[in-house]
């Protein structure tokens, strides 16, 4: 029988209504809920670190996010737990054994559990803590042949400690790990504790350290390779046959295999049964992949719109595990139908067109030395700065990157290229006030822009996708001249730090600070400007907002800016005009307020100066599911502008995250504060039509009039500048989304 639609819908309300209204009957059945768990008499750790160290668990918010919703009682946000009478004396046990462990020898643990309203119980343990043995003497012995500095420097436990059974266990290991990485392969540490009966509170610590002799690497053999050689596999380890041993290098030479594009797994492992004692032969096992790989794929951003890419790579080119790869990638496909919906951060009119870029890389992965890597690149490229600058560019890039350190890298390069600008008069004007239609072109047209640069980068994140543990650090400098083959002179340093840390059980705290600055050389090529300019190169101005920059402002919106009008407008009476006969429009006096703001487009100039900072807190809400919090910091300085701080831009936001294989898919969700601020207006200047030279066709049309004017291609500023912004203290305008791919940082 069919039943009727209603009856479905009302099935789903009360499917909802479950889901939402708490339900205590259900909740309460053979089971006693755990409302709280109390920790008393606890001096020397916080309650946190505790709960860890048990088994009974209270009931409690899913995620901080979900906060207002759990406040409601709604179900599906809260994480009940209950009750197990066998657990708690158990859990009893566990914190005796916690505290011993940490130098607490005459800990003593109670508990009692308390039932409340609704059959609700509050379990709580009643700790005696008791005083901490503490290590008054550390001695380390056997050691006497060992001569390496810094050997006992910074240990895990150190004089005056607690006795924890942790520390002692970290120093040992420390010690063999210190050991092993300076030759002694075969090292062994035992360590032993006196607790003297007449001062039980006080320890005796002593070390026993047995380095034994001193090791090198023996015969190193590979196995598991067809299309690599063996000798690609033995100078990428960067170890070799009777060089000292060292237990991080046999480690570090195992990542750098996995570095080779064709390797899928590799194993890197001693023989220490072997004999004689002096020697440690290696195994080296590698998986390799197909030497040919092809790739594709596509996207949507907020920024680009839709795009597609594709790659062809040969991972063992000629031998050696050398790299060549074909790349490929056009993006704002379909801007100008989607501007409105799905891609309101792209270009409108030329700077939604396509963009894209082909390149041949070449990757040869050791050099002179097996801890230098060559990499070259031939590319031809056009990009699109929404409302900024179109760039059209050929040119090649080589890079020699030296590891210095773990993780740690050293490199130089060298870029030039052939690139010619569009859409960029408004930024030469009001910027460089090279306004002169020539100079304009001068500037735009094919130059050559040839940096050098030196970039130092120290990666110690524990994940590339999604980090959650550890730091980075970048500093980049370029210069670029005459002698370098550039026609523009420029100065730039760039340095950036991140770091990833655990916040409560399974949170993640992430911070970035960026900060640039980029100082400009003389252009001497112009013709009808006066004097010599020190012109920064919009390609390497700064500008800032954006998904992975200050998100509460659009790509490149924070920061100077200008804005732009087609001289009609300003001559056509209010209220779409402002009323501006054309002797004001020509001397500068006419006065753009009375025009909608909407009737404005704003465009970019970029800046000298910039200075980011961002704070993430990352909570999981389900599988593969992060919610996210942050606060992003920021702005851009103009040359002639002072760094002052009390400008910064403070944009708070929310966001989700979907876990994928591919890298966390991102939508974030942020609010700017900053109200109207004045701007600089620009427009075409005038010309007073002469029929022996201009076509009546150029005359300017203001409704059904045509007036004896024409526009030229000069640029020029008024004198009134227009608040563009809105001035309210609150509006769902200054809302900025972001949709893509990758953590903000």
């Amino acid at each position: 029988m069919i039943q009727p639609r209603f009856l479905h819908s009302i099935r789903w309300i009360a499917l909802c209504v479950w889901a939402l209204i708490p339900s205590p009957v259900l909740s309460q059945v053979g089971r006693t809920e755990v409302s709280k768990v109390a920790f008393q008499g606890n001096e020397s750790f916080p309650d946190d670190s505790l709960a860890r160290a048990i088994v009974t668990r209270e009931t409690e918010c899913r995620s901080v996010v979900f906060t207002p919703f759990c406040w409601a009682g709604a179900n599906f946000a809260i994480q009940r737990f209950y009750l197990l009478e066998r657990d708690v004396p158990l859990d009893r046990l566990r914190l005796e054994a916690w505290y011993y462990q940490r130098g607490f020898r005459e800990i003593n643990v109670d508990t009692l559990t308390s039932l409340g309203e609704e059959g609700r119980a509050t379990v709580s343990f009643i700790i005696d803590e008791g005083e901490p043995v503490i290590a008054t003497r550390v001695d380390f012995e056997g050691s006497d042949g060992v001569t390496e500095d810094g050997l006992f420097e910074g240990l895990p436990l150190q004089l005056g400690d607690r006795l924890s059974i942790l520390a002692l266990n970290a120093t040992r290991d420390t010690l063999e790990r210190r050991l092993a990485n300076i030759g002694y392969g075969r090292v062994n540490v035992l360590r032993r504790h006196l607790i003297p009966a007449v001062e039980p509170y006080t320890a005796l610590v002593t070390f026993d350290i047995d380095p034994g002799s001193r090791v090198r690497y023996g015969p190193i053999m590979v196995s598991g390779n067809s299309e690599l050689s063996e000798v690609t596999v033995l100078n990428t380890l960067q170890f070799s046959t009777g060089d000292l041993y060292s237990r991080d290098e046999v480690q570090q030479g195992q990542g750098r295999l996995f570095g080779l594009d064709i390797i899928r797994s590799a194993s890197v492992i001693g023989d220490f049964r072997s004999n004689p004692d002096s020697v440690i032969p290696i195994a080296v096992n590698v998986v390799e992949g197909d030497a040919y790989r092809v790739r594709y794929g596509g996207g949507w951003t907020t920024a680009e719109c839709f795009g597609v890419e594709a790659q062809w790579a040969a991972r063992n080119f000629f031998g050696g595990g050398r790299l060549l790869q074909v790349r490929g990638r056009v993006a704002n496909l379909l801007t100008p139908q989607f501007q409105d919906v799905l891609c309101p951060q792209g270009g409108k009119e030329e700077f939604g067109e396509l963009t894209g870029t082909v390149s041949l890389d070449f990757v040869q992965p050791w050099i002179f030395s097996t801890r230098n890597s060559f990499n070259t690149s031939l590319f031809i490229e056009r990009q699109s700065f929404p409302d900024v600058f179109i760039r059209e560019a050929v040119g090649v890039e080589l890079a020699l990157t030296r590891l210095i350190g773990r993780q740690t890298s050293f490199t130089v390069s060298y870029r030039p290229e052939l690139a010619r600008l569009d859409a960029a008069e408004v930024l030469f004007c009001t910027n460089l006030l090279v306004c002169n239609p020539e100079d304009v072109s001068i500037l735009q047209d094919a130059n050559w822009l040839a940096p050098i640069g030196f970039s130092f980068t120290r990666n110690l994140a524990n994940n590339i996708l999604n980090p959650s543990r550890g730091y980075s650090v970048v500093l980049e400098v370029e210069h670029a001249s005459q002698w370098t083959g550039s026609n523009f002179r420029y100065d730039r340093a760039i340095a950036e730090g991140t770091l990833y840390s655990g916040f409560g059980r399974s949170g993640v705290f992430a911070a970035r600070i960026r900060g640039g600055w980029v100082g400009a050389g003389a252009f001497e090529a112009l013709l009808q400007t006066p004097g010599t300019f020190d012109l920064v190169h919009p390609q390497k101005r700064f500008y800032a907002g954006g998904a992975n920059s200050v998100r509460g402002f659009a790509q490149g919106r924070l920061g100077p800016r200008v804005l732009t009008i087609d001289p009609v407008r300003l001559l056509g009476p209010g209220p779409e005009g402002a009323g501006c006969n054309p002797s004001e429009l020509m001397d500068l006096s006419c006065d753009p307020t009375s025009i909608n703001e909407g009737r404005f487009v704003p465009r970019p100039t970029g800046g000298t100066r910039v200075l980011e900072g961002n704070l993430e807190l990352r909570f999981p809400i389900g599988l593969n599911l992060e919610w996210v919090t942050f606060t992003d910091v920021g702005q851009v300085w103009g040359g002639r502008d002072e760094v002052d701080l009390s400008k910064l831009e403070v944009t708070p936001g929310v966001g989700v995250r979907y876990l994928s294989p591919v890298g966390p898919i991102r939508i974030d969700l942020a609010y700017r504060f900053g109200a109207g601020e004045p701007l600089a207006v620009v427009t075409s200047q005038l010309e007073v039509f002469d029929p022996n030279v201009h076509e009546e066709s150029d005359r300017i049309r203001i409704d059904d009039n045509v007036i004896p004017y024409i526009r030229t291609h000069e640029l020029t500023a008024l004198n009134t500048s227009m608040l563009f912004g809105e001035a309210s203290s609150f509006s769902f305008r200054r809302f900025q989304l972001h949709i893509s791919i990758g953590q903000a940082f």
